[in-house]
């Protein structure tokens, strides 16, 4: 099932329950631009390979065709998201839950990003629609386990992968060009890391841009009164609308986050960016492929941390990395249980 985009312009100014769903949709696709996407050009901005408004515009473009791309190859990741949990039965209350789970994510992500921290969205888009669920069912009849438990297949793949390709595409890369020539090298990287920032958003958008359309198109079916929607096809038109509303939340918050995370927590030479971003983009693209639902925000950072490490351990700062492990860790309890007490509010105010 899907939905055209005359039939949605034509129902969104008929139904308001739609419009505010569409609303909050959009604004939780904006702050994942605004807090999430940033990691895809974090190494290529802080090193000084693009300049942030070339670098947005390139990730603009990159998510796009990954969310394309990606959805035509294999869609797993949507079908996950979207089955994760259970807003079945009541399409009126399903609506409410759900709308109560945006709320509770753009406060979470909101907070986060004022402190300079890059949370998951991804985490917070899953904490939040299962507390909402777990609101709604009165229990854990609302999550669906055999989907949720990819989740954690998908947190221990993108930390431990993550670190590990990054410390040895490092350790692989010092070795290969110890005795060439720097300025040839450094050429190369420096290109590279282009090449390599374009990868990463490309897998940015195959990743997070189909967690946030399986989402959106939840809301349409429930906004209709159809809550048993099991099968649906993702349409071009919400693909486009997608990867602008996230290029949009980019340019507005993005430097904070490229702060934290290509600058303040290692300070990164040319191939240790290039290897950064190929390592994370390998390791998204294998838990795209297999349909696990990862976070780019972990698999970018954990493979920072793997080539800084690589150089020598006092290269990190850990005590930004503690950070960002105890904001990744506060994420499912905190933004789970915000979208549990919004969920139980709206329910009962609407």
């Amino acid at each position: 099932m899907t939905i055209s985009l005359s039939e949605f312009i034509s129902q969104l100014g008929s139904n308001p329950a739609l419009l505010i769903t569409v609303i909050l949709t959009l604004g939780v696709i904006l702050v994942n631009g605004w807090t999430d996407a940033p990691n895809a050009i974090a190494t290529c901005v802080s090193t000084r390979a693009l300049r942030p408004k070339p670098a947005i515009l390139m990730a603009a473009v990159f998510n796009f065709l990954g969310v394309l791309v990606m959805t035509m190859i294999n869609a797993t990741v949507a079908y996950t998201i979207y089955s994760m949990v259970d807003f079945g039965g009541d399409p009126h209350e399903a609506l409410v839950a759900l709308c109560a789970a945006m709320v509770a994510i753009v406060t979470w992500a909101t907070v986060a990003w004022l402190f300079g921290i890059p949370t998951s969205e991804s985490h917070a888009l899953i904490a939040g629609l299962s507390g909402a669920a777990i609101a709604m069912h009165g229990g854990l009849g609302g999550i669906n386990g055999a989907e949720w438990v990819k989740v954690l297949y998908g947190l221990a793949l993108s930390t431990g992968l993550g670190f590990g390709l990054g410390w040895l595409s490092a350790k692989l890369t010092t070795r290969l060009c110890k005795y060439r020539d720097r300025r040839r090298t450094d050429r190369f990287f420096h290109y590279g890391q282009i090449g390599g920032a374009a990868a990463m958003s490309f897998m940015h958008g195959a990743q997070d841009g189909q967690k946030f359309m399986g989402v959106f198109l939840l809301g349409i079916f429930l906004a209709k009164g159809q809550a048993n929607v099991t099968t649906f096809e993702i349409p071009i038109w919400l693909m486009i609308l997608c990867s602008a509303v996230m290029a949009l939340g980019t340019s507005i918050g993005g430097y904070r986050i490229i702060k934290a995370v290509g600058m303040d927590m290692v300070h990164l030479k040319g191939y240790q960016g290039f290897d950064a971003d190929m390592s994370a983009t390998v390791c998204l693209l294998t838990s795209s492929l297999t349909g696990l639902p990862v976070s780019t925000t972990h698999t970018k950072t954990t493979a920072i941390m793997g080539v800084g490490a690589a150089r020598r351990v006092s290269s990190v700062n850990w005590g930004v990395v503690k950070e960002m492990f105890m904001a990744w860790l506060l994420t499912f309890p905190g933004c789970g249980i915000i979208g549990f007490l919004m969920a139980l509010l709206f329910m009962a105010v609407f």
